[in-house]
């Protein structure tokens, strides 16, 4: 080949001699990145990051710039070519620098703003091979003259040969770039392939990593991803709408059925309130109505999870309003069976009327809090037994919100087993604060309402799977109609417990300064629970 080379070769043990120093420079480079690795890099130092890319090149250039300026010029005598060589490698490597030095500094750009960086791994790779290739092609023809028009045509028929027997890792590279460009997915969407359902961890120039419900990596080829319908579930935002099928009997109002789900839907603090839950009737069956409960969701990794809750809850919605989901036949045979042999029980359950008259007695309900009487009974043992009798005994479960601040409210109840928690939300000098308290067995809660009709101060959560005796206001009013001294007594309890608390009252929004001064007077709670009994006289 013509150029500046001219005749001279170069010799073997200079090549020899240098590939044995490019050698010992890669080892040299091995060790300094092993020290920036465990000194910087794994402390999560973005300096650390930007030095590893730095090293090789560095270390190349100090490698070349020995043979062109160091001792070993001084101790050997090298032929021109070689110094030419030397020369035209000294370049490359300065250019490759520049090169690591720049893509290093966007990158590091990128990760300071937390930002993605906008290409992909393969993309990315794909970019700078090119530019190196470019590089080398250009330092062969403008620094060693050699001319590369045969390296440019022998490469087409390689790249050729090469693209016949790589068809399948071409076409996964192709398709990698595709997906990036249409943006299908980026790293840490959940999305759903097939029946494959999971969140991408990686996408390369050959494949698709994405992490399954099973905490397994479920590796998919691009160029089979690329064919597939894919079912991004954080496009066009975080929100995702849920489905929960369910079906309940013929004899519950659809009504009261839709009412029980959005109120569960509701309840579940993964449930976001905007859009709306909604609630509708898919179709009717031989077996009962069937209903689907629609919500959203941001968090969609805990899809299980949130569905588990809203599940749960429905549950025990439908329980309390005896709305019945139908059973299979099998079921309703077998419970037809066990009653024609009469199996039952060995031992009878307790009434439901004893059970709460033993929790009543139990609890603070009914019972002085202060003097020398405290703790005693304020109305005989056979009033709260009467009482007992006609409370109804609620079960709720965990994430189930009883009742919240400012709604109205006519009941109150006693705790006979589980934990409620309450939260206040008061404000003080323009900032908003929250005050919590818990309520275990024996405990009554939201009384404040039954005492004296304003709206409930808390919002009232149930925190661990619960059973609750509601007092309802005609319950108590029948009570005080039977104790006349009754009323009084509760009057002055309610009172002097509202004093205490005066000044905490007052920065509750739904309580104005008149609602604070009724809730701490005598003789306005009295008057509330004289007027109680009269509508209940009035009613009969």
């Amino acid at each position: 080949m013509d150029g500046p080379l001219g005749g001279n070769t170069v010799v073997f043990w200079e090549v020899a001699f240098f590939l044995l120093a490019m050698a010992f420079a890669l080892v040299i480079y091995a060790l300094l990145r092993f020290i920036v690795n465990r000194t910087l890099v794994v402390r999560g130092k973005a300096a650390g990051v930007f030095l590893a890319r730095l090293i090789l090149p560095a270390v190349l250039i100090l490698a070349a710039l020995v043979f062109k300026l160091g001792i070993v010029r001084r101790a050997f005598s090298f032929s021109p070519k070689f110094d030419l060589f030397i020369e035209a490698a000294l370049v490359f490597f300065l250019a490759f620098f520049l090169i690591r030095l720049t893509n290093a500094a966007v990158l590091g750009w990128y990760a300071r703003r937390r930002a993605v960086f906008p290409l992909p791994k393969v993309l990315h790779g794909f970019v700078l091979a090119v530019i190196y290739l470019a590089l080398l092609f250009t330092v062969l023809r403008q620094v060693l003259g050699i001319n590369i028009t045969p390296f440019l045509a022998t490469s087409a028929i390689l790249t050729m040969i090469l693209g016949l027997a790589l068809q399948g890792v071409l076409s996964n590279i192709l398709a990698g770039m595709s997906l990036h460009f249409t943006k299908s997915f980026t790293r840490g969407d959940w999305v759903k392939v097939r029946d494959i359902e999971g969140v991408v961890v990686d996408t390369n120039w050959r494949e698709t990593r994405i992490l399954d419900r099973s905490s397994n990596i479920i590796v998919i080829p691009n160029n089979v991803i690329s064919a597939e319908t894919v079912t991004n579930f954080h496009l066009p935002d975080h929100k995702t709408a849920l489905l929960f099928p369910v079906r309940a009997s013929y004899g519950a109002p659809p009504a009261l059925v839709q009412e029980a789900l959005l109120e569960a839907a509701r309840d579940v603090p993964e449930v976001i309130s905007a859009p709306s839950p909604l609630a509708y009737i898919r179709g009717y069956d031989d077996f009962g109505i069937t209903y689907a409960l629609k919500f959203w969701v941001t968090d969609f990794a805990r899809k299980d999870t949130i569905l588990t809750d809203v599940g749960r809850l429905i549950w025990y919605k439908f329980r309390r309003r005896d709305i019945e989901i139908p059973v299979p036949v099998s079921e309703r045979v077998a419970d037809l069976v066990r009653a024609v042999k009469n199996e039952g029980p060995a031992i009878a359950p307790e009434s439901p009327e004893m059970r709460n008259f033993g929790d009543l007695l139990r609890s603070s309900f009914l019972r002085y809090t202060e003097g020398k009487r405290a703790g005693k009974l304020i109305v005989p043992a056979k009033e709260v037994q009467e009482l007992a009798s006609v409370l109804r005994r609620r079960k709720f479960t965990a994430g189930e919100v009883l009742f919240r601040q400012g709604d109205k409210g006519g009941s109150g109840f006693v705790v006979a087993s589980g934990l409620v928690r309450g939260e206040i939300i008061y404000e003080e000098k323009g900032k908003k604060y929250s005050s919590e308290f818990k309520t275990g067995p024996g405990g009554i809660f939201g009384e404040m309402s039954l005492f004296t009709g304003l709206p409930r101060t808390a919002t009232g959560t149930v925190e661990e799977d619960a059973e609750l005796l509601e007092v309802r206001a005609e319950d108590f009013a029948r009570l005080l109609a039977r104790n006349p001294g009754l009323a009084e007594i509760m009057a002055g309890i309610v009172a002097e417990r509202n004093k205490r608390n005066a000044e905490f009252l007052l920065k509750v929004k739904e309580l104005s300064e008149k609602d604070v001064a009724a809730l701490c007077s005598k003789k306005s709670i009295l008057q509330r629970l004289k007027n109680l009994v009269g509508l209940l006289k009035g009613r009969s």
